[in-house]
């Protein structure tokens, strides 16, 4: 055991006074810093897990309304009251009902405009769309059971309630706007007077969403399959662009 300095009995802290038998010494000096650092990422951390789960029990608990009394007969004292938690509670995480719905999806569509960026530069623009989309289909076919059956019930409650049309319309214009923005960019090509990536995102995302439409009617449910399907429509998609255009 390595002795403690002359003149700085072991245990003693910064003014020289040694704490009674038993009780650990306070920390001082680059040691205190770097353990209230460390407390204080292991107190934000558990913020946001908390944060996380209070979000994911509204979701689930609105989409259990909304498949058992339709998405228009809920209301959000109801969603509320089924977590425990105050309406203020709720408008920390959704601005509106809908937002519940519209936002679950928005997340996948950060990742793919995220993926998107990721691409190599060569890639022409409808593959990088492709490629960036697979990435985001494997981690909706590998996701955990409790998230395969998020994505299962909200895909449920978008394919059988028209008032969220509007919504849903909205969120592919504004995913659709962001992939322009990105494709334009790896283009080298201005993105307010040039078409061309607009039309290509356009192209790409139509044929998204008729396999989804397709997995709905056909009653496909299941994450996995429904990723499946839309990857197969989507090269559907590219080979008749070029046989067909």
């Amino acid at each position: 055991m390595t002795a403690a300095p002359s003149g700085d009995p072991q245990g003693s802290t910064e003014d020289g006074t040694v704490p009674p038998a038993g009780q650990d010494p306070p920390c001082a000096g680059a040691s205190c810093a770097s353990t209230l650092k460390g407390s204080g990422r292991a107190l934000a951390g558990l913020r946001e897990r908390k944060k996380q789960r209070t979000r994911l029990a509204l979701i689930d608990a609105a989409l259990d309304l909304f498949l058992a009394k339709g998405y228009e007969a809920t209301t959000i004292d109801e969603i509320v009251s089924a977590v425990e938690v105050s309406q203020r509670t709720f408008f920390r995480y959704f601005a509106t009902k809908e937002d519940v719905v519209t936002g679950f999806l928005a997340e996948y569509d950060s990742a793919l405009e995220e993926a998107l960026a990721a691409r190599p530069a060569g890639e022409r623009p409808f593959t990088a769309l492709f490629e960036a989309l697979r990435v985001v289909l494997r981690t909706i076919g590998a996701s955990d059971p409790e998230e395969s059956a998020r994505f299962r019930r909200v895909r449920q409650v978008v394919e059988s309630t028209p008032a969220l049309e509007a919504a849903q319309m909205a969120r592919y214009a504004a995913m659709e706007r962001a992939l322009a923005v990105e494709i334009a960019r790896r283009e080298g090509v201005d993105a307010e007077r040039d078409q061309r990536p607009r039309i290509i995102v356009a192209f790409h995302t139509a044929a998204t969403r008729v396999a989804f439409e397709d997995c709905a009617r056909e009653d496909i449910w299941d994450p996995a399959t429904v990723a499946a399907r839309v990857e197969e429509t989507v090269a559907l998609a590219g080979a008749t662009m070029r046989d067909w255009v």
